[in-house]
Parts: C-alpha cells; sequence; structure tokens
C-alpha cells in the first residue's frame, strides 16, 4: 500500500506527468497508473525479498539499496522514453517507503532495526517508535501467530488505508483535470 501511495503522490507533483492520463472510460487498472503503479506496489514490498537469503533488514533495508532502484529506474525509463527523474524517484520512493515502515515498526528480534546506512556502516537503526505492529515468520501457521499477524494486517490498513484513499480521489481529481490541457494521444481535447 505505502508503495503505491508513493506513486500517487508522484502523479501530484507538478511536472510531465501527461504520459500517466488516461480517459476516464479506461479500465480502473489503467486509471490506477497502469503497470507502473503495480511495480511501485512490488517494490514497496521487495526489500523483504532478504528473506529467501536468509539475513533480514540488511542489504536490501539500506539507502544503498535505494540509489540502486533509483539508477535501475533511470535506466529503464530513459529506454522506454519516459521522464527519467520523475519515473526513477517514484520507483525510488515507492522502495523506500518500505524502509521507513520498518524503521517505524516494533522490532523485538536482535539485531533491532535495520540496516539502513549499508555500505557505510553496518550498524542497526530504529524509531523506537513502535508505530507498527510486530509481525512473526516463525511458526507461521500455528494460531497464536496467525493472529499476531493478522492484527499487524489490520493496523497496517487502518493507518495506510485512509491515506490511499484520499490520493486516489485526489489524483483522480488532478489527471481529469490535466487530461482536459492535453490534446493528444488518448486524450480527448476541449
Amino acid at each position: 500500500m505505502a508503495g503505491i501511495a508513493a506513486a500517487w503522490t508522484a502523479d501530484l507533483i507538478p511536472g510531465q506527468r501527461a504520459w500517466r492520463v488516461v480517459p476516464e472510460s479506461a479500465s480502473r487498472f489503467r486509471r490506477a497508473g497502469n503497470g507502473l503503479t503495480l511495480v511501485c506496489a512490488g517494490l514497496g514490498a521487495a526489500p523483504d525479498l532478504d528473506l529467501l537469503l536468509g539475513g533480514h533488514r540488511t542489504v536490501t533495508h539500506s539507502l544503498g539499496a535505494v540509489i540502486f532502484v533509483w539508477l535501475f529506474a533511470a535506466a529503464l525509463a530513459a529506454n522506454a522514453e519516459r521522464p527519467i527523474v520523475r519515473v526513477s524517484l517514484m520507483c525510488a520512493a515507492a522502495y523506500g517507503t518500505h524502509l521507513l515502515l520498518d524503521w517505524l515498526g516494533t522490532d523485538r528480534i536482535s539485531p533491532r532495526g535495520i540496516e539502513i546506512l549499508w555500505p557505510l556502516n553496518h550498524e542497526w537503526y530504529t524509531s523506537g517508535t513502535d508505530v507498527f505492529r510486530q509481525t512473526a515468520r516463525q511458526e507461521f501457521l500455528t494460531a497464536p501467530i496467525l493472529l499476531q499477524n493478522l492484527r499487524a494486517i489490520v493496523q497496517e490498513l487502518v493507518i495506510l488505508g485512509p491515506t490511499l484513499v484520499a490520493l486516489w480521489l485526489v489524483r483522480v481529481k488532478a489527471l481529469a483535470g490535466l487530461s482536459s490541457e492535453v490534446t493528444r494521444g488518448d486524450h480527448a481535447a476541449q
């Protein structure tokens, strides 16, 4: 959800964004931002791919990883003839939202926090505010762990859901106003 919020927030920043505008008759998927919004959703979850490698909250939870995503997205945007700065920052911000939420989350497992400044140092950082609940991966299918993870999911939905709905409403209105100004491509002239 946070990755999507990053994509939709980027759509609200003035500048070259007409390539993201579609007619009101388009599908919800296209109106939600097409594949790029879906990519941003994936990037918002991508740092946890480190779970498959045996380590957690290290290299993939760092500013080094955000910079890598930024550069990779810039190269892809240039190749696809899309606005390089807007697309690369949108993707990097979507990835970075995961780091922010983990930094704000409860972490009772040692070492606590994330290695956000990797490769500059290997220290662990946490906000200590514990906005989001601890989740568990051990004994994943037991009733207490399922309940713990369900509570964490519900809390994230309650915190991030209204933000996402508000961004959707503002984004639709802002891009609808922009589409009336654009007279090429799939935009109707008015």
